[in-house]
C-alpha cells in the first residue's frame, strides 16, 4: 500500500507541476560526494563506472552524473517523471539509461554498478522494505562499490513535532501533516534514522560505513528544523 500512495503522489504531482514538483539542480552533498571519491579520475576513467540513481525523479541529479563523464542509469517508480528527466538530460546535451521500477527489487546483473546513489528516496519505504533495498543494492554492486545516500534524520521537527501524523511504527510517520512543517503534504509513509540506526543497517548487510555526517537547514524564516543523514559506505565480502 505504501509504494502504490508513493506512485500516485508523484505520478500526480509531475504531471500537474512538472519540473517544478522538484528541483532543477544537484543535491549539494551529491555533489560532494562525487568530488570526494571521483575527482582524481578523468571523464574518461569515469566513463568505465556505471552509477544507478534510485529514485531518480525529474533527473536533477542524473544530468550532472552523465555530465561528469559516468555511465548512467536512472530508476523510478514514476513514468511521469522519467518523461521529465528525458528532457532534462536532453537539455545538457547527456543521456542515461532510465527505466520504471520499484528499488526494492533492482532488475539489474549482480555486480553491475560501482556506485549506487539515492537521495532523498528510500525515505517512503517501511523498515522491511528498507532491508530489502539495501540488500538489492549490495547485489547489484561490485565489489568494493559504494553506496550514497541522504535521508531524513529523528533530529528533524517534523519528526519529533509529527502530529496530527501517525506513527506506523517507532521510525515512520504516516506522512507531514502539520501544515508548517517541511515537507507538509506529502500523505504518504515517511521514515526517518538515527545515523547509528543506518550505519548498523549497512554493516549488518555487509557495508563498511566510511562516511555519516548530519546536515541540518532551517525552514520558515528559522522556526522549522530539518536534519539529513549523509552517508556512504563500501561494499565489503
Amino acid at each position: 500500500m505504501g509504494t502504490d500512495s508513493v506512485k500516485k503522489f508523484y505520478d500526480e504531482s509531475y504531471a500537474s507541476l512538472g519540473f517544478s514538483a522538484q528541483r532543477k539542480y544537484p543535491n549539494e552533498e551529491l555533489c560532494r560526494f562525487v568530488g570526494r571519491n571521483f575527482s582524481r579520475f578523468t571523464n574518461a576513467e569515469k566513463s568505465s563506472k556505471r552509477v544507478l540513481e534510485v529514485g531518480c525523479g525529474s533527473g536533477s541529479n542524473l544530468w550532472m552524473l552523465a555530465r561528469e563523464g559516468f555511465d548512467a542509469f536512472g530508476v523510478d517508480l514514476s513514468r511521469e517523471s522519467l518523461l521529465l528527466a528525458e528532457r532534462m538530460l536532453e537539455s545538457y546535451g547527456v543521456c542515461a539509461s532510465l527505466s520504471v521500477a520499484d528499488m526494492t527489487q533492482l532488475e539489474f546483473d549482480d555486480e553491475f554498478f560501482q556506485v549506487v546513489v539515492d537521495v532523498f528516496s528510500s525515505y517512503c519505504l517501511d523498515a522491511q522494505q528498507a532491508k530489502l533495498f539495501i540488500n538489492s543494492v549490495r547485489r547489484v554492486l561490485a565489489k568494493d562499490g559504494m553506496f550514497f545516500s541522504y535521508f531524513p534524520a529523528k533530529t528533524s521537527d517534523a519528526y519529533t513535532n509529527h502530529r496530527p501524523a501517525r506513527m506506523l511504527d517507532s521510525d515512520t510517520l504516516s506522512g507531514i501533516y502539520r501544515p508548517n512543517s517541511p515537507f507538509s503534504g506529502n500523505h504518504y509513509p515517511f521514515r526517518f534514522l538515527h545515523p547509528l540506526e543506518y550505519e548498523q543497517m549497512l554493516v549488518e548487510a555487509g557495508f563498511e560505513v566510511q562516511y555519516s555526517e548530519i546536515v541540518s537547514r532551517s525552514y520558515r524564516h528559522r522556526t522549522e528544523q530539518f536534519s539529513f543523514i549523509t552517508i556512504e559506505a563500501r561494499k565489503v565480502g
